[in-house]
């Protein structure tokens, strides 16, 4: 049933690449075949709830542009929230939806009023889910936002805050198996420090870890089939994250037993902000064994913050789905849009056009990287590049049958004087626009 938010807009279609209608679909064709596999089936889309339908358009300089019906503190809100949600989510025909509880419920009065909240809308958003056929990629908490988490959660000086998340995650967790979901995603909002002058940084790593073996055993008590996933996100809001990139929270993961309980929701505009890019995250991640899911947006480049701005860099799409098709694809993983409006979009309808042309994106993205994978572009001449590495004298260096004396002496009585050989940078990036 239409809620009248929308107007008289129509599911959206797939047109065609000609198409000029900013309301329909030029690229993304959900059920065209691409290596294989329907395109929907690929990309798993996901609408993330707290920037579309949680965010007011506030910042820093100024509050909300945005005026939505739905804003308030009453369940009729929030449940017209979800109304309006879902209508959404189904003219796109996004397969999927995310959520924090923050996002859904209105806040309580304390702990108790909270968790009766959350699952009341949860029974809400099951109706939901039946009704349309949208299924929740994954769910997580809010433990940033309110002022009791200013110094962090499970990282706080505080051990009641630290209870108080333990117990909030509980929640999210329960309310994620109950709905569905795939995954159950941790981001550390504001654990890390401002200043070393009044943080215990070895005491706070060790409260993140028994956090985090919590939730791992608390999975596997309720027998939750999805997977734990976290996000690395650096320097914002505080001025050292701990879970600054891929590299780090598996360092961290390692440290404390977890590397294989745990996987990555890695997002493209958190990337940029460690000074990596989204392509490096996605190919360390497979190279870990940790890659779980992503969270599609992009930065603004002259700006340092996380703008989380739709995608629209086609290029940039294609490097990163062929990472993920090198991984072998989503699993339990998806493309969440992790993406929200600007503060001057303040129409219905940039709603959808704001996801449709990240969604076109992504597709366009997606048959580039699959054509690259097929054709061989990139990983024949990478394979190039290695080749010397397959001879059996390399092999024993690799397999340690060769000290390093021995290599000295075989380097010595070979006359190995090796000589530079081009990267080929040039060219193979002209390949990649070749596909794009």
């Amino acid at each position: 049933m239409s809620t009248g938010f929308f107007g008289d807009i129509q599911k959206i279609k797939y047109e065609g690449p000609d198409s000029t209608n900013p309301l329909a679909f030029r690229f993304y064709n959900p059920d065209e075949i691409v290596a294989g596999k329907r395109m929907e089936d690929h990309l798993r889309f996901a609408v993330a709830y707290w920037h579309s339908f949680a965010w007011e358009g506030s910042d820093p300089f100024g509050g909300r542009t945005f005026d939505r019906p739905w804003y308030g503190d009453e369940m009729s809100k929030a449940k017209l929230k979800a109304d309006v949600a879902f209508e959404m989510f189904s003219l796109l025909g996004a397969p999927f939806y995310c959520f924090h509880d923050a996002d859904a419920r209105p806040e309580g009065k304390n702990f108790a009023e909270s968790t009766k909240n959350l699952n009341e809308i949860v029974d809400y958003l099951g109706e939901k889910q039946q009704q349309t056929g949208v299924k929740l990629l994954w769910g997580t908490a809010n433990l940033f936002s309110n002022r009791r988490f200013m110094a962090g959660a499970s990282t706080n000086p505080d051990p009641d805050v630290f209870a108080y998340s333990a117990a909030t995650i509980k929640t999210c967790m329960d309310a994620t198996m109950k709905l569905g979901g795939d995954n159950y995603v941790l981001w550390g909002g504001r654990e890390g420090y401002e200043t070393l002058l009044n943080t215990d940084l070895k005491r706070e790593l060790d409260q993140m870890a028994r956090m985090l073996h919590l939730v791992v055993e608390y999975k596997h008590k309720i027998g939750f089939k999805g997977t734990i996933l976290v996000e690395p996100k650096p320097q914002e809001p505080t001025k050292h994250q701990y879970d600054y990139d891929v590299a780090t929270v598996y360092g961290f993961l390692k440290k404390y037993g977890l590397e294989n309980e745990v996987k990555m929701n890695i997002e493209q505009g958190h990337a940029i902000l460690a000074g990596h890019t989204f392509e490096h995250e996605l190919a360390l991640a497979s190279a870990l064994g940790i890659f779980g899911s992503i969270d599609m947006n992009r930065n603004d480049y002259q700006s340092g913050w996380d703008t989380d701005q739709f995608p629209n860099n086609v290029p940039e799409m294609a490097l990163a789905y062929y990472q993920v098709l090198l991984a072998g694809g989503f699993t339990t993983g998806g493309t969440n849009f992790d993406s929200k409006l600007r503060r001057q979009s303040i129409d219905p309808a940039d709603l959808l056009i704001g996801h449709i042309g990240g969604m076109d994106c992504c597709a366009r993205g997606l048959k580039a990287a699959a054509k690259m994978v097929e054709d061989g572009a990139l990983s024949k001449p990478l394979s190039e590049r290695y080749s010397k590495w397959d001879s059996p004298e390399y092999q024993k260096m690799l397999r340690g049958e060769y000290k390093l004396d021995d290599i000295a002496g075989w380097v010595e009585k070979q006359d190995i004087n090796p000589q530079p050989k081009s990267g080929r940078q040039e060219y193979l990036e002209n390949v990649v626009n070749r596909y794009v």
